[in-house]
């Protein structure tokens, strides 16, 4: 038996329960994998209160890091003793984690256990928004939403790196700081100011290339608003709950611009996407030009204060689990 995190019934955090599971051994094309760190993402709110509905009872959790202790039958590349990062395998809030060994990925020598559990999801997130839901070009001008989060810093140093100029929007003057010191030229305090006439000011009333908004229904309106003529709008997220349904004709109105709800698994729809995006996220990391910051670390059996910590929205970097 291992310990993991279990939820039986939708709801809030008080649904999460640690306790004893079996440890599965792992079959044809998987490896099994003790657990270093498991990454804590809004996602696993969703699936947690229902909004993004699981069969239920399961183990919480979509990404981690840890060392192979066992491959199934027909596993080539991965081996026991490898240290390996996953992400987009349910069930990754445990002890022991049973992962499809198309989606181990290796860890290099120079990136630990934490950062990599701390990289994969917002890692990739950031990554496919910058370069293939709005691919960032040198000169442009992004907009970034909650800056200070574990996507939002992630999208501020890759844009930064391919020659974007980047607005921020952050809460409070600690999030200033640290989106600033990601890199950002620009931060909204949106608590103070509007930060589409403020946005609109910074870029000459032209507006911005692209908007990057994990927020949803608060900021919709806004980022639409924000945006230059054909523009992007990339919607990734609802924090702060879903967008209602929209009249195309808005995106005529806003200036002919493009609206784009994409999902990390349709941008890593082969081994090969997998492997490049990955590849340039350690890269940057052991070169030193990406910087994983991890806001609290938590028990594994605490699994209920780190979920109500990411849904206050005072948070900032990423949220580990560890086992």
């Amino acid at each position: 038996m291992a310990k993991a995190i279990v939820v039986a019934e939708n709801g809030g955090p008080e649904v999460l329960t640690y306790t004893d599971v079996p440890e599965r051994a792992p079959g044809a094309g998987e490896v099994a994998v003790r657990s270093a760190a498991a990454g804590v993402n809004y996602i696993d709110v969703y699936h947690r209160t229902g909004l993004y509905p699981l069969p239920l009872p399961l183990v919480l959790g979509q990404e981690g890091a840890g060392t192979v202790t066992a491959v199934g039958d027909g596993v080539t590349g991965v081996a026991v003793g490898d240290r390996v990062a996953w992400t987009g395998v349910t069930g990754s809030y445990a002890e022991h984690v049973v992962v499809p060994a198309s989606a181990a990925v290796p860890v290099p020598s120079g990136v630990d256990d934490e950062t990599a559990a701390a990289l994969l999801l917002q890692g990739l997130t950031a990554h496919f928004l910058v370069t293939s839901s709005y691919p960032v070009q040198e000169g442009d001008t992004v907009l970034v939403h909650a800056a200070a989060g574990g996507v939002g810093l992630l999208l501020v140093q890759l844009a930064k790196a391919r020659g974007a100029r980047v607005i921020g929007t952050v809460s409070t003057a600690d999030k200033e700081r640290q989106t600033r010191a990601a890199g950002a030229d620009e931060v909204i305090r949106y608590t103070e100011e509007d930060f589409v006439a403020r946005t609109r000011e910074l870029t000459g009333g032209e507006g911005v290339a692209a908007v990057y908004d994990g927020v949803g229904a608060t900021t919709f309106d806004g980022s639409l608003a924000s945006l230059r003529r054909r523009g992007t709008l990339a919607l990734f997220g609802a924090a702060s709950g879903p967008v209602p349904p929209l009249d195309p004709q808005r995106l005529n109105k806003a200036g002919s611009v493009f609206l784009t709800r994409p999902n990390l698994g349709d941008h890593l729809a082969t081994p090969e996407e997998l492997r490049w995006r990955t590849g340039d996220l350690f890269a940057a990391v052991e070169k030193g030009t990406l910087t994983i910051t991890i806001g609290e670390r938590y028990p594994l059996a605490e699994a209920r204060d780190a979920h109500t910590a990411i849904e206050s929205r005072r948070t900032s970097g990423k949220l580990l689990l560890i086992p």
